[in-house]
């Protein structure tokens, strides 16, 4: 589920109904008087609108021939014989998989490269490997091995979410009392059908500050 996160400010509250119909009509009615610790506040009803966002789908494709490498040893020899020694190293592996190099590209200087095999698939073997022995001139070696993956994002949508079954609250004045005291106040007043209201799922108030909640789309 995607977590789309809102900024509730001070002397603001957000309640969400069950029933959608309930937030509907509050909204509609655009003002609200309620009794809060035998004060009276006219508070503002508004609909409950999210920030802008954007949607997108990630795509991820491990290649079946490509193979990254890291961590090659640094050798006093020419890049040409490196590029030699990783592609009969790949060829022969004794550990499976594999198989005939199409190509080798080696950087000396970040110590890294890329093999590239003739037959797809050949790859496979290296996917839960992350450390292959590489043996040169007569010693052994660990090199870092892992997949080579291409990413891609689609279907880009820009999105303002908007959940009809909360309204946010505006104008609560302050008072001598505790932050949950008034919101139970809050939530008693517009659980009343007499009220116009309805059973309250949640409900969030904030006296002093400001307060992220999170919505789940």
């Amino acid at each position: 589920a995607i977590q789309i996160p809102f900024r509730l400010n001070q002397n603001q509250a957000l309640l969400t109904f069950e029933d959608e119909g309930v937030a509907q009509r509050l909204i509609k009615m655009g003002k609200h008087t309620v009794n809060l610790d035998n004060k009276i506040a006219d508070l503002r009803v508004k609909p409950f609108i999210l920030g802008m966002g954007i949607k997108f789908e990630l795509h991820v494709t491990v290649s079946g021939r490509k193979i990254n490498i890291s961590e090659v040893p640094n050798l006093s020899i020419p890049e040409e014989w490196m590029r030699d020694k990783l592609e009969l190293n790949f060829y022969k592996s004794e550990q499976g998989g594999g198989g005939e190099v199409e190509n080798v590209s080696y950087d000396e200087q970040s110590r890294t490269a890329t093999v590239t095999f003739l037959t797809p698939g050949a790859t496979n073997s290296f996917v839960r490997c992350t450390k292959y022995p590489f043996f040169v001139n007569g010693r052994g070696y660990r090199l870092s091995v892992s997949p080579d993956t291409s990413v891609r994002m689609e279907k880009f949508q820009l999105y303002r979410g908007i959940c009809k079954k909360t309204i946010l609250l505006e104008g609560i004045q302050e008072t001598e009392d505790d932050e949950e005291s008034v919101q139970d106040m809050i939530e008693i007043h517009f659980q009343k059908p007499s009220n116009s209201g309805g059973e309250i799922e949640k409900i969030k108030y904030v006296s002093n500050g400001v307060a992220w909640v999170c919505f789940e789309e």
